[in-house]
């Protein structure tokens, strides 16, 4: 018995060996497969001098344009074109000599991929069934068919020759957000799959998970978005929440054991990869591993630069605004530390990486939890204790750090300055979504969090919860309004679970659906912000246009249509005035209008 009892420790000590030399081998490996990454295509579309000479020649109105664009030939053969190209000019080309290199050179942007319409789709999913309106719920199947509109399947010769395209290859079709972003995202996908689901689209929302899947073990983290230029960067990591999401509708448990080692892998990524250190215990930032502007935005980031006098203060803002740009904010006030140490001012005192975010490390605790489940699942008593544990100490650090007592909310917290950040922003209420906090607090945290909304007096806004409360010009600042953050904060209060908190949150939900339907009744299109400040009003500002679509636009609605739709009416709608009852009185021309002016819609 005791030789047996040997045998079996050291099988245990051995395993775990294996476990933490596999990790510590996975870590190692990180930096390397971000490298592989972008190294075929990295003097074409990450850095280098091709592209600093086409971006800065500012050939398109949208910088995007150009880093999305087909190769002619591979990047080794352009590259050597480029460089005889340089000769020929002395280094010195004008605008329309570069213009005709790239016309020579490489194809249309989006040609790596095709509308797909999802082989899935359902006519009529039940949650229509669950909307009254007769508006609404005609709205709801405009929206079903939105799906199709933003359905894309990856061309056979991306597979075959993928050095030719900046996109990265992944197996299954995708839905994509809509207007400029005509390739996958990565924490937009999360409320798309969450729409699908509720659209009876399994299929497709198991393939968008798959490929993300695929990524991770491709590359070692799920990068920004589907291009090789976002490969120094990650979105807030909300794969974990996909396959829940997913699990949670089909209640396929071999899904999710099947999923641990991929979200293990991207958890200690993060954790690996993003943690500081704040009042003695270790939380994480949103850090980018890149060098150099941003690809897709190259001649504006050189510009923002120009106000910093050395390369290495240039380089430290390129990272901060990449850095920005990984949290999904991208750009807003919020990641703003002036010499006085307040958030008054513009990009260039942009310190994203000085800053610890309550989203981020509200998100990590729940793909702790969320691992820990699936190993409950799977039976491994051992490891979902690891994840537990990990999961208590990150809410012990949420709540020793970013938890403030005075504000009667979580806080974003300074490092420069070591304090906290005492500025609303949406994802201030995050916590309340994953329940990263101690539930015996439940009452204390819910009568705080609502002096903190009614002193702030984000009930005041007709449109919707603006993300900050300043108005600096970008797009996540005031008056914008997003539906993820819509979301995060709605269903947070509904989860707090005390009547005040549900019965504000129902409020909520009900009057982003309403404003919703007046922009979509008014414009018959769905955006990717919206105005806090007017019912029905779409958003703007920041470096781009008002974008249509739209992805996760779509989702959060359709999930609100579901869980709200026996109890809305449009008949009584206050701000939005009486219902034109256009839906119900077009019927399938209305349905056909959506195809008519898919193009419109989209691009």
């Amino acid at each position: 018995m005791l030789s047996l009892g040997r045998s079996a420790q050291a099988k245990m000590l051995l395993a775990k060996t294996l476990r933490q030399w596999a990790h510590l081998r996975y870590n190692f490996c990180l930096a390397r497969a971000a490298r592989r990454l972008s190294n075929k295509y990295s003097q074409i579309y990450c850095y280098g001098p091709l592209l600093h000479t086409v971006q800065m020649a500012k050939l398109f109105p949208d910088s995007k344009t150009f880093v999305d664009m087909k190769l002619k030939a591979s990047p080794e053969k352009t590259m050597e074109l480029f460089e005889a190209f340089m000769a020929s000019t002395n280094n010195t080309p004008t605008n329309d000599q570069i213009r005709k290199f790239v016309d020579d050179n490489f194809g249309a942007k989006g040609t790596e991929l095709e509308v797909w319409t999802p082989t899935d789709w359902v006519e009529h999913p039940a949650f229509l069934d669950l909307v009254n309106d007769p508006d609404l719920k005609q709205w709801g199947v405009d929206l079903n068919n939105i799906w199709k509109e933003l359905g894309r399947k990856m061309k056979d010769d991306v597979h075959k020759n993928p050095e030719y395209y900046s996109i990265i290859p992944v197996p299954n079709p995708v839905i994509i957000p809509g207007g400029r972003f005509i390739e996958f995202y990565y924490w937009d996908s999360y409320w798309i799959i969450r729409g699908l689901l509720y659209s009876e689209m399994r299929d497709t929302a198991r393939g968008m998970i798959e490929n993300f899947m695929s990524i991770v073990q491709r590359i070692g983290f799920i990068p920004n978005g589907g291009r090789v230029y976002y490969w120094g960067r990650s979105q807030p990591p909300l794969l974990a929440g996909m396959v829940k999401s997913y699990v949670d509708f089909t209640k396929d448990d071999r899904f999710a054991i099947n999923a641990l080692d991929v979200l293990e892998h991207e958890f200690e990524y993060f954790i690996n990869n993003h943690s500081v250190q704040a009042k003695g215990y270790n939380l994480a930032v949103y850090r980018d591993s890149s060098k150099g502007p941003r690809p897709e935005s190259y001649s504006e980031d050189i510009e923002t630069a120009a106000t910093f006098n050395t390369d290495e203060d240039k380089e430290n803002h390129y990272s901060e605004l990449k850095s920005a740009a990984e949290s999904g904010m991208d750009f807003s006030s919020r990641w703003y530390i002036n010499e006085e140490g307040t958030n008054v001012g513009n990009l260039s005192v942009t310190k994203t990486r000085s800053i610890v975010p309550v989203d981020l490390n509200s998100i990590l605790y729940w793909n702790a939890k969320i691992i820990a489940e699936f190993h409950a699942k799977a039976g491994n008593v051992d490891k979902m204790t690891e994840y537990e544990t990990k999961a208590q100490k990150i809410k012990e650090a949420i709540q020793a750090v970013l938890w403030n007592e005075e504000a009667g909310c979580w806080l974003d917290y300074d490092l420069i300055n070591e304090k906290p950040r005492d500025y609303f922003v949406t994802s201030n209420l995050a916590p309340l979504w994953v329940k990263a906090y101690n539930i015996s607090d439940t009452d204390k945290i819910s009568a705080s969090v609502l002096n903190y909304i009614e002193k702030n007096k984000l009930d005041t806004f007709p449109g919707g919860i603006p993300n900050t409360l300043y108005q600096t010009g970008e797009q996540w600042d005031f008056p914008n309004v997003w539906a993820p953050l819509q979301y995060i904060i709605i269903e947070g209060l509904d989860n707090l679970g005390t009547p005040d908190a549900k019965q504000l949150s129902k409020r909520w939900g009900h009057r982003w659906v309403k404003s919703n339907f007046a922009a979509y009744r008014d414009s018959r299109a769905m955006f990717e912000k919206y105005d806090a400040e007017k019912f029905g009003g779409h958003g703007g500002g920041g470096e781009y246009g008002v974008q249509k679509g739209f992805g996760w636009t779509n989702g959060v609605i359709i999930e609100w249509l579901a869980k709200y739709g026996h109890e809305i009416s449009l008949s009584n709608t206050g701000a939005a005035g009486p219902s034109s009852r256009f839906l119900s009185l077009l019927g399938v021309t209305a349905v056909a209008l959506i195809g008519a002016f898919a193009g419109h819609l989209i691009w």
